[in-house]
């Protein structure tokens, strides 16, 4: 599938005050998404330590319909093992990604991957061939790893066999004074502070290239100056959301 445009006459979505809002609005895009057809989602939310058990929890409600033919696995038993502790009774399967349990069954709905990294993606992409039609959603993923996958004939193969094919319907990243948002179906957004207040400064059919986010704020500031990432400087007027990643 390709990029869907803006809905005609949908609001455009605001950044989030704190993270709380961050995943209410991840949730409805996910949604969105899977409403619209999509099935190999990832919601990518680029904030520094953040705490990803939390936010899969509350991701359980997604697939809450369809109890035990949902599987949510993560990357390795003991982060499973975990989540069946603290979450207590969840409709959903609780799984490694590499135990007997967490394998792709004829009888499953759905599937909820939780903060894969790089060094599992082989297994990801199998799990999403395997899955064969039926969505699947990566859930605070960090895939592209340059150390892991390479820069040169192997990572581009990765690129264009499997993450190409991945949907972000919900990212959201913080730079030096701006960040790259987008929310389903909304087009991708670049925001950018002025005056301890962010608005919106352009919009993209698709993520950004760092290219053309230097092309973006050269012509802004009438200099070439790279947007850094800033470990949630984004945020700094935005205290509820400091907080909550501080707890």
């Amino acid at each position: 599938m390709t990029e869907d445009a803006a809905v005609p006459n949908a609001p455009t979505p605001q950044l989030p005050d704190d993270l709380d809002g961050a995943v209410s609005q991840a949730l409805t895009a996910t949604r969105a998404a899977l409403d619209a057809g999509y099935q190999r989602l990832q919601v990518e939310i680029q904030i520094p330590e953040i705490k990803f058990m939390p936010i899969a929890e509350q991701f359980l409600a997604l697939f809450a319909d369809q109890g035990d033919a949902c599987k949510v696995l993560f990357p390795d038993a003991g982060a499973a093992a975990l989540a069946r502790r603290d979450w207590g009774e969840v409709p959903c399967v609780l799984r490694s990604m590499f135990e007997q349990q967490g394998k792709v069954q004829p009888d499953d709905e759905a599937f909820l991957i939780v903060n894969p990294s790089s060094v599992e993606v082989e297994k990801v992409e199998s799990i999403c061939n395997e899955a064969a039609g039926r969505p699947v959603v990566l859930l605070l993923p960090n895939l592209e790893d340059i150390a892991t996958i390479g820069i040169g004939v192997a990572g581009r193969k990765l690129r264009e066999r499997f993450l190409s094919t991945l949907e972000s319907c919900y990212f959201l990243k913080p730079l030096d004074g701006a960040a790259i948002f987008r929310c389903f179906p909304h087009p991708w957004q670049v925001w950018v502070e002025e005056d301890s207040t962010y608005h919106l400064m352009a919009e993209f059919p698709r993520r950004p290239t760092a290219d053309m986010l230097e092309q973006l704020f050269a012509k802004s500031q009438g200099e070439v100056e790279p947007a850094r990432p800033s470990g949630g400087g984004l945020f700094s007027n935005l205290k509820g959301f400091l907080r909550a990643l501080n707890q």
